[in-house]
């Protein structure tokens, strides 16, 4: 049962104390994948998962700044908003992209996904808490917290599922050094995510007999495509410095101006420290004549090395580019019956040589961007990649840094063949009571970020659950 902090100026934290919370970035960006990609669920078995059938929830989750239309939804409890105050390094980059023909789209979720222009972001909107980050929790659980039927535990760690035969009644975990048994009235709903569901049924017996086998765990139910599937965006970015301070970096010239944004966030929410740090973005065709497109940009007002674990004195601005529908597959398995201990994650990035291919492509596209005229008086030093020429050079660069941009899924995926985890209705095969509700029920990865199409999951499981009681 993993958890988060509860923050939010008039929630359960004081809003200071968000700047030095568990996340850094105060928005999610708000994107939904092309409208194919659910079509594609549907052919693939997924009955009830196609665009038509998918987008009524979208709509009821959005709560647009923009309003209401035939595509968003404008009083949703997701808070969907514009930018509160996006840099002029941002708007550049926009400018880069038209100046490499790349059309401008201020829609990434409207009728053509296509284009460059400024992200929409998950934050309250024209309301008290303006300019903060708008969680699933705070869309959903936060404003209910006192319903005498929820109970929320913290500080907690499911270690099992509770099994009457292949019957789901409940579920272990642990808080502390106390082993507690919570009872099910009717189903149990795992929502772990790509790594965590797949784990717990492991854990729980369900799976592959020989994973379980290994571990010296008795098969209660086998399963083959428990953990298999695993998808994630593999990322590739470069980086300049510049000698403008106008975006985030470390370095005195700059402070004046942060410490400014940082008592206007407090004050009204606006400010750059409302920012998403990738500001623009972009979705690109590798080729015209492809019906949709296959790579996506992320611009940031900061150089973002090693997920900011690697820090740059001095300011700069970083750009990274990911395949949206990745060939290569990983697997989640067990490291150690322990359910303390953390899965084995094999992503296994860029093991079909058409993802390294279309990678290195991107990256030459996002080079042409950088280099652009628009963005000529913040360039100063190219970071890593300067006078990186060759395909074998850049390719090396490529195999060396890129990592994950946090979008696994595909773990637990949905369908109706023999290595499904769980059908159509996010049952699992073969266990009544029993249903996943999180990314790893994707079959195949979304062209876009994930929070969203994983909050229309879940929007879609509570009409099926309400449905079955």
């Amino acid at each position: 049962m993993p958890q988060q902090g509860l923050g939010g100026r008039k929630g359960y934290q004081p809003r200071g104390k968000a700047l030095g919370g568990s996340s850094a970035i105060n928005a999610m960006l708000y994107t939904r994948g092309h409208h194919s990609d659910y079509d594609e669920w549907a052919d693939l078995g997924c009955s009830g998962w196609s665009w038509d059938e998918v987008l009524p929830y979208f709509r009821r989750a959005e709560g647009n700044q923009r309003g209401a239309d035939i595509l968003h939804g404008g009083d949703g409890p997701l808070r969907v908003c514009e930018q509160q105050e996006p840099r002029a390094l941002s708007r550049a980059f926009v400018e880069a992209c038209d100046e490499n023909q790349i059309p401008r789209n201020d829609d990434f979720n409207g009728p053509e996904q296509e284009g460059a222009g400024l992200y929409q972001v998950t934050q309250f909107w024209g309301e008290g808490r303006n300019g903060e980050r708008c969680s699933a929790a705070a869309a959903y659980l936060h404003p209910v917290m006192n319903r005498p039927n929820l109970a929320v535990i913290t500080g907690a760690h499911a270690t099992g599922i509770v099994l009457d035969g292949k019957r789901a009644t409940g579920v272990r975990y642990r808080k502390g050094n106390t082993d507690v048994t919570a009872k099910a009235g009717r189903e149990v709903i795992i929502c772990g995510g790509a790594f965590g569901s797949p784990q717990l049924l492991l854990l729980s017996g369900i799976g592959p007999a020989v994973e379980l086998a290994a571990h010296g765990i008795a098969v209660a139910h086998e399963l083959p495509g428990v953990g298999k599937n695993l998808q994630d965006h593999l990322d590739f970015i470069m980086g300049w410095t510049s000698k403008d301070a106008d975006m985030m970096g470390i370095g005195l010239r700059g402070l004046p101006a942060l410490l400014r944004h940082m008592w206007r966030w407090r004050k009204d929410g606006a400010g750059m420290i409302a920012t998403p740090y990738a500001e623009g973005g972009a979705f690109l065709k590798s080729d015209p004549a492809i019906y949709r497109p296959d790579l996506q940009l992320h611009f940031c007002i900061a150089i973002v090395d090693d997920h900011g674990r690697k820090l740059h004195v001095g300011y700069g601005f970083s750009c990274h580019v990911c395949v949206l529908r990745p060939y290569s597959r990983g697997e989640v398995r067990l490291s150690s019956p322990d359910p303390l201990a953390p899965p084995r994650i094999d992503p296994r990035f860029l093991s079909d040589e058409r993802d390294g291919d279309l990678l290195l492509k991107g990256a030459r596209m996002m080079r042409g961007i950088l280099e652009a005229p628009a963005l000529a008086k913040y360039r100063n030093r190219e970071i890593y990649t300067a006078g990186v020429s060759s395909d074998a050079d850049l390719m090396a660069h490529i195999r060396a840094r890129a990592d994950t941009i946090y979008h696994p899924a595909g773990t637990c995926r949905m369908g109706m063949d023999d290595m499904a985890v769980v059908d159509p209705e996010l049952r699992v095969r073969g266990v009544r009571s029993l249903r996943v509700v999180d990314a790893s029920v994707m079959p195949t990865l979304i062209g876009g970020n994930t929070n969203a199409p994983t909050i229309m999951i879940a929007e879609k499981a509570a009409d099926m659950i309400k449905a079955a009681a």
